[in-house]
């Protein structure tokens, strides 16, 4: 009988640890998918503001196909390492596309493009908020998955650690550069 019980609380203790680990492995594809609705309204925004843009500044055609490029590899990026590299480089380009804008004054009366720019800003701020939150249960199912008794658990059913999504572009680490000098005219 001692026995028999002993085998139940195990099993008791194995069914409670999975379970855990299927819980913050749903977490990690809800936040993943999370991350995926953002960057899908921020892809879906770019290309508007793009066309706003090349209204005013016909000739600055390379930075615009220049955020146009990025987008799409950011569109096409697989996996939390390559999404956050390409994420990168789009951040950037959509540096250089507002700052070609404060060199418009008149770009920057326009009210679709400071609607569009606001609309970044605030798809930028919530892709942040899924990002962070993503990171979080990440490092939880990835800290469960290594503490013993759960180790034994994940080991036998194949759970994985997860990758965090990071910024590996040097430029998205710097702080912005900010001046209250003159706005060149055009």
């Amino acid at each position: 009988m001692p026995i028999l019980i002993g085998v139940a609380v195990v099993a008791i203790l194995i069914v409670v640890l999975y379970n855990s680990l299927v819980r913050l492995k749903v977490q990690c594809d809800n936040a993943w998918a999370d991350i995926d609705v953002q960057l899908k309204r921020r892809y879906d925004l770019i290309p508007n503001l793009v066309e706003t843009v090349k209204g005013y500044a016909a000739h600055e055609k390379g930075t615009l196909e220049a955020v146009i490029s990025a987008r799409n590899r950011a569109m096409s990026a697989q996996g939390p390492a390559s999404q956050g590299e390409a994420e990168g480089m789009l951040s950037g380009a959509l540096r250089q596309l507002f700052a070609l804008a404060e060199s418009y004054p008149q770009l920057r009366a326009v009210e679709s493009f400071t609607s569009l720019q606001n609309s970044l800003q605030q798809i930028e701020e919530a892709l942040q908020n899924a990002r962070r939150y993503y990171n979080a249960v990440v490092r939880d199912f990835n800290t469960r998955i290594h503490q013993v008794p759960s180790n034994f658990v994940a080991g036998m059913c194949g759970f994985k650690d997860r990758e965090f999504f990071e910024i590996t572009a040097p430029a998205e680490r710097e702080a912005p550069k900010v001046s209250f000098g003159a706005t060149p005219v055009a």
